[in-house]
């Protein structure tokens, strides 16, 4: 079995590194990562300027001067023949719950690999500490595709409280909480006196109760939420050509 193995952090963070090892232990791993921190970069491609690769002769990880998604898509497209059997995104240094998906590059790896038609998941340490307890997780989950394929219509999120191995719960297959909007943008000065501005903090809890991501992940249960790539709102469309029966 072939994985690719990409994330946001980037390809020297102590996340994909421990992820790296630990899926080696039962597969051949290649390691694709953005050569910086690409924390919030989403699912942005590099299309102005051509892409740069180095290999890192250390570890042997492929370095990319450019985004999470750019990593994934060059590895499959470029790299890698035949295709990987699969993607795993991480170890994202903090949770992606929620809203977060919306942002989060590690995610955005896991959903390009979906994208071109390879079973993908994205997993991330709630904090920065017990990455080994994440990476335990990861390999059960990739084990687990192996012995019962699931749909490839779908993406797996994972999120895994930072707790030793022994603490955790169990699993809990949950839905997408959300948080309350962003708090504001912070203004500061450079010094010539120009402003400058940080994108603030994101918003506070809102939908958290029981099933979501972040109530599982705050029980110390490690979160698994299935997500999909088509972003149809199926629930509206009947709605929507009702109103558009009214403005025509």
């Amino acid at each position: 079995m072939k994985i690719l193995v990409s994330n946001d952090d980037g390809v020297n963070a102590r996340g994909i590194r421990t992820l790296s090892r630990v899926l080696s232990e039962f597969a051949e791993v290649v390691t694709v990562a953005p050569d910086r921190n690409r924390s919030g970069a989403s699912h942005s491609l590099t299309l102005e300027v051509p892409l740069r690769v180095d290999k890192i002769e250390e570890t042997g990880f492929y370095s990319v001067k450019g985004t999470p998604t750019d990593c994934v898509h060059w590895a499959v497209n470029g790299l890698l023949d035949p295709d990987p059997d699969m993607v795993v995104a991480g170890i994202n240094h903090g949770a992606n719950l929620g809203d977060d998906v919306l942002y989060s590059g590690t995610v955005a790896a896991a959903t390009e690999g979906r994208h071109l038609g390879l079973p993908s998941i994205a997993v991330s340490l709630c904090g920065e500490r017990y990455f080994e307890t994440a990476a335990h997780y990861a390999a059960l989950l990739v084990q687990g595709l192996l012995r019962a394929p699931l749909s490839s219509d779908q993406i797996l999120n994972v999120n895994v409280p930072d707790l030793p191995l022994a603490e955790i719960r169990g699993i809990r297959v949950t839905r997408l909480g959300n948080r309350h909007r962003a708090e504001a943008v912070i203004k500061e000065y450079d010094p010539r006196g120009r402003p400058i501005y940080w994108i603030g903090p994101p918003g506070a809890k809102q939908d958290a109760g029981e099933g979501t991501d972040f109530d599982a992940v705050e029980q110390g249960y490690v979160s698994i939420t299935p997500l999909t790539v088509d972003m149809t709102a199926y629930s509206h469309m009947t709605v929507l050509a009702d109103w558009l029966t009214e403005v025509e």
